[in-house]
């Protein structure tokens, strides 16, 4: 049987000219990333090939944005150019929803915090330490990184917390760090570093609003668990 490419559809059944007519949030995801990655085989559509890449990932979306160029690239229909602007998308997306948050939240809560930080750290595989440098009102300034580590810990230099807080005029500060084994129970060496910072924001005369830590679905916070 022969395979009908997008180009053979009636108009009102192709994923571009449906976008236009009725918007963008008519289309599956499968559609979106047919529309993204342009071509598919002489056998497969592009959407047909981007269904097989979600099939893999069991619809998941966010098993997507985890993917590798190596991992993509295994995909009939997939070579390293659609890899990489499957990525970016995936990337625009993680940094809207960033934005999103930043600008129509304030950090107040853990639960605030830990959706800005997912998907900036918790899918990484070592251990990275941020700091969220915030106003009196609990709005974001910015986030800045303060240390990269390994598998199991990172080191997290004081000074550098502080001159990152004074040079942005921040009055309050929340830290955050990642597990890569998704286990978000604090270590002993995680409890140190929460009382080190507390003692420096009150020296300084920062307020230390939590030390978040984060995994992919689940977080620990020192603040909820009344040990702040």
């Amino acid at each position: 049987m022969k395979k009908v490419s997008i180009k053979e559809l009636p108009e009102d059944e192709r994923p571009r000219e449906r976008l236009l007519k009725y918007g963008p949030e008519s289309l599956s995801d499968a559609e979106l990333l047919g529309i993204l990655i342009g071509s598919g085989t002489p056998k497969m559509s592009a959407v047909v090939v981007m269904e097989n890449v979600l099939a893999a990932c069991k619809g998941n979306l966010n098993t997507l944005g985890r993917m590798s160029v190596d991992e993509l690239t295994e995909f009939d229909g997939i070579g390293p150019a659609k890899a990489i602007t499957i990525i970016a998308a995936c990337e625009l997306g993680k940094r809207r929803q960033r934005a999103d948050l930043a600008e129509k939240k304030d950090m107040s809560s853990a639960a605030n915090i830990y959706e800005y930080m997912r998907t900036l750290i918790a899918e990484h595989e070592v251990e990275e330490a941020w700091v969220l440098l915030l106003n009196q009102n609990c709005k974001l300034i910015k986030p800045v990184r303060v240390s990269r580590g390994g598998l199991t810990e990172t080191a997290v230099d004081l000074r550098v917390v502080m001159k990152q807080a004074l040079l942005a005029n921040a009055t309050v500060i929340a830290l955050c760090h990642n597990h890569p084994s998704n286990n978000p129970r604090p270590s002993a060496s995680d409890d140190r570093l929460t009382q080190n910072v507390k003692k420096a924001c009150d020296y300084l005369r920062f307020y230390f609003l939590d030390h978040v830590i984060v995994c992919d679905g689940v977080y620990y916070s020192y603040r909820e668990q009344g040990r702040l």
